[in-house]
């Protein structure tokens, strides 16, 4: 009978441990969600000292890890954690969530309170991401973004850089150097919001309806991407 009563208790307890990871793990996505607006918000305000317009209007994908330093991404070996949205034909996709781990950073990765941005400037990029894992080589698949309002008319990150990423510290966007990290889909966030394992193709291709968590996110990614095709549109 003891016996019975302790795997009944023990069965007990872990049904209640799993419900405290779920909860935990929902508030922590939650969390990330609201930072990474944040995060848009702040490429919005300062056109200057951020994305150029026609950098962020081209994008076909924007992926944030909002404080990265926070999540032990250096230190330890662990990793950030952060969410995408790539265009459709009826306009940006439900959010997914991403992890990126490892590579070479820049040296701007050692400020506190550094946030990532990665933008997905091709095709060949986003089929790359639609993969749900890929590591990014510097062999013309990722290149530290161009900062200002306009992006060098020298530069070829239009025509054959897959991958722009931006560090972003203090409300000032820099250019990262950023090679060698793997980029892939987030299971545990994808579950607390979308409560079971949604492949990252479906999502990413818009074939998801964006759960109303995400509301917030996805009008700061269509709000971010519209100003910057106006802004681009006037000059």
């Amino acid at each position: 009978m003891k016996k019975i009563m302790s795997v009944l208790l023990m069965g007990f307890l872990g049904l209640i441990g799993t419900f405290a990871w779920a909860g935990s793990a929902r508030e922590d996505t939650v969390d990330r969600l609201q930072k990474s607006v944040g995060v848009l918000q702040a490429v919005m305000a300062t056109p200057d000292k951020g994305i150029p317009e026609e950098v962020l209007s081209s994008a076909k994908c924007i992926l944030v890890v909002p404080d990265l330093i926070k999540g032990g991404f250096v230190f330890g070996g662990k990793h950030g954690r952060g969410i995408a949205s790539c265009r459709t034909a009826t306009g940006w996709s439900a959010p997914a969530f991403v992890s990126v781990g490892g590579g070479s950073w820049g040296l701007q990765i050692g400020i506190e309170g550094v946030d990532l941005v990665m933008l997905v400037m091709n095709d060949k990029g986003l089929q790359h991401l639609l993969s749900s894992k890929f590591q990014l080589t510097g062999e013309g698949s990722v290149a530290a973004g161009p900062v200002g309002r306009h992006a060098s008319a020298g530069t070829d990150w239009k025509m054959n850089t897959e991958t722009l990423t931006y560090s972003r510290s203090k409300g000032v966007f820099a250019g990262l150097t950023l090679e060698g990290a793997v980029v892939q889909q987030d299971d545990d966030s994808t579950i607390a919001i979308y409560n079971k394992k949604v492949p990252f193709r479906r999502v990413l291709s818009g074939k998801i309806a964006a759960p109303e968590v995400t509301a917030e996110f996805m009008q700061a990614v269509a709000a971010a991407s519209h100003q910057a095709q106006v802004a681009e549109a006037k000059n």
